[in-house]
């Protein structure tokens, strides 16, 4: 996909109010700032997409950096959603995870309901599943 001008796909971090902004507008639970500040700030990427000066999606990649990663906030504004964003985002995830991720490495991820799809394009395999086992988590 080719963003118009208008886009700006960035490798850095968000600020903690605009991530909390895009939390929101997704309907996600509400954070503290400095909760959320702490978590990007030990992230090991972030990759961010512009719409002009707003920030319209989202993604990061969080783990030991060396056999654990994990792809977290893949984050879309609905305003922008099926238009190729998303894809744009895990390009630019991809691209880092195939040089950091060496082989014995896991990446792991929490797929939204329904966007499974999404994420077997890029060959993540859903969990039951009888050769790897049943993944879990736990919200607090």
């Amino acid at each position: 996909m080719s963003l118009t001008d208008n886009f700006q796909i960035k490798l850095v971090r968000p600020t903690a109010d605009e991530f909390l902004a895009l939390r929101e507008k997704l309907g996600w639970q509400s954070i503290a700032v400095s909760a959320a500040e702490m978590s990007l700030t030990n992230s090991l990427f972030h990759v961010t997409i512009y719409h002009d000066v707003e920030l319209v999606a989202m993604g990061r990649i969080v783990g030991d950096g060396v056999m654990y990663f994990y792809i977290q906030d893949v984050v879309v504004d609905p305003a922008y959603q099926s238009l190729g964003v998303g894809a744009a985002l895990m390009t630019q995830i991809e691209s880092y995870l195939s040089t950091a991720a060496t082989k014995g490495s896991t990446i792991g991820l929490l797929a939204a309901q329904g966007k499974e799809a999404f994420y077997a394009r890029y060959g993540y395999v859903e969990r039951p599943n009888t050769a790897l086992g049943h993944g879990m988590c736990k919200f607090v």
